[in-house]
């Protein structure tokens, strides 16, 4: 039972704190979309150092292709293998494709 109320309170502390996660990303993929990319990267970084595995995906693609930071396709794989360890099958994906995946 009390396993039970624990799992239960854990849910209900992950529902709350949802929406506080999406809010900066969705935030750092508004900045990206009107081009501005050194705001994205800023709170995409902040985000992926705080294990966000969709922040790291999309900081890997800005990586691989050069968008607010130098092209850097070491550091774009970096950030990839660490969105593909925590579930995201993104970045499993080929580099090449990150132009078509956001």
């Amino acid at each position: 039972m009390r396993t039970l109320k624990r799992l239960g309170a854990a849910l209900i502390i992950l529902l709350h704190a949802a929406p506080a996660l999406a809010e900066p990303f969705d935030d750092a993929m508004a900045a990206f979309f009107r081009g501005d990319y050194q705001y994205a990267v800023e709170k995409l970084r902040s985000l992926a150092e705080s294990g966000s595995a969709a922040a790291q995906y999309n900081l890997g693609r800005m990586y691989y292709i050069g968008e607010g930071v130098a092209e850097d396709h070491a550091e774009a794989v970096k950030w990839y293998r660490m969105a593909a360890e925590q579930g995201d099958a993104r970045g499993c994906t080929s580099p090449t494709q990150s132009r078509r995946h956001v």
